[in-house]
């Protein structure tokens, strides 16, 4: 079992959990315009979308590598590609982070939950990151495929909790410090393009 892997799956998941996207701004703007408990019912809903995308990867790649590992291949240097390709779009961007353009109606707790879980699960750019980023990561010789996808998928919906939860819990302080810092959004797209250039690299040469 190769333990460095794992580190570096959950370091990788760190640093695209800080980096802004829809579902941490999301979660971000639920809290302050409702409170903490609101932005952790979103993150709960995305989470459990998360355990929807890895069932798939699990059972749809492993029967994969377990019939034809030629395909695998090309799936991981399909995961390359499509990681250089985000790379590109986040170059592109111009890296602010704006948190006045989401729906700020209050909800109950149950329906933000429920609309997290759909944001997550019915979007196809999440079954496609799965897809590029998972497969590189298989740790282990001796444990099964499934094993595998479903350890990384805790390891990665434990990780992004915690970050998600820090930034429903520190919303106002967080706001604050990205309100008042110009370069914040900067330095995490630069964070973010090295990681997915990183791991595409990692997949090609591996």
């Amino acid at each position: 079992m190769d333990y460095h892997l794992l580190i570096s799956f959950s370091l990788a998941t760190a640093t695209l959990a800080i980096s802004p996207g829809p579902d941490n701004i999301f979660v971000l703007v639920q809290s302050m315009a409702h409170g903490k408990r609101y932005g952790l019912a979103t993150m709960a809903g995305l989470m459990t979308g998360s355990l929807v995308h890895t069932t798939l990867l699990a059972f749809g790649v492993s029967a994969v590598i377990n019939e034809n590992p030629a395909v695998f291949y090309g799936i991981k240097i399909f995961g390359a590609l499509y990681l250089i390709y985000l790379a590109v779009m986040v170059f592109r961007s111009d890296g602010a982070i704006a948190l006045s353009g989401a729906d700020q109606r209050k909800k109950g707790l149950g329906k933000l939950y429920v609309q997290g879980f759909f944001m997550n699960v019915l979007n196809p750019k999440v079954t496609l990151f799965f897809l590029a980023f998972f497969p590189g990561f298989l740790f282990s010789d001796v444990l099964s495929p499934v094993v595998q996808f479903y350890t990384l998928g805790a390891v990665f919906i434990l990780v992004s909790s915690l970050i998600f939860g820090s930034i429903a819990l520190l919303s106002g302080q967080i706001a604050k410090y990205i309100r008042h810092s110009a370069h914040v959004g900067q330095v995490l797209k630069w964070l973010q393009i090295l990681v997915f250039l990183g791991i595409a690299l990692y997949l090609l040469l591996g």
